[in-house]
Parts: structure tokens; C-alpha cells; sequence
């Protein structure tokens, strides 16, 4: 749903890792992933300002922070 009310709204697409790098600095809940693994091959990439704005601005109009 989130990725669906951005593209709607700021007409851009967000990748599910960009939107669990917003959530986690929140302390919201992030789910285990079935095909984790322990180390990661690259580093985490840190989204662009404006699509922190937008998956904030989200979160916020869904309720959840």
C-alpha cells in the first residue's frame, strides 16, 4: 500500500529496502525476511532526500507513526 500511494501521489517508485530503512530509525517493526541472510553482500544504501519525505509523509497518512 505504500508503495502504491507514492507512485500515486509523488508519481516516483520506492523500493520495500528504501521504506524499511525510514521505518527502522523509528523503531517501527521490520519482519524477518525468509531469505536473510547473516552478512550482507553489499551495504545498505541510504534512499534520496525526497523519497524519505515521501515514505515519511506515507507513513504518516496511514497512521502509522
Amino acid at each position: 500500500m505504500i508503495q502504491e500511494y507514492v507512485e500515486k501521489k509523488y508519481g516516483f517508485k520506492v523500493h520495500t529496502a528504501y521504506i524499511a530503512e525510514v521505518r527502522r530509525p523509528l523503531g517501527l517493526p521490520l519482519y524477518d525476511a525468509p531469505n536473510a541472510t547473516e552478512e550482507l553482500k553489499q551495504p545498505r544504501k541510504c534512499p534520496p532526500k525526497e523519497q524519505i519525505e515521501a515514505i515519511t509523509d506515507t507513513l504518516k497518512y496511514f497512521g502509522v507513526i
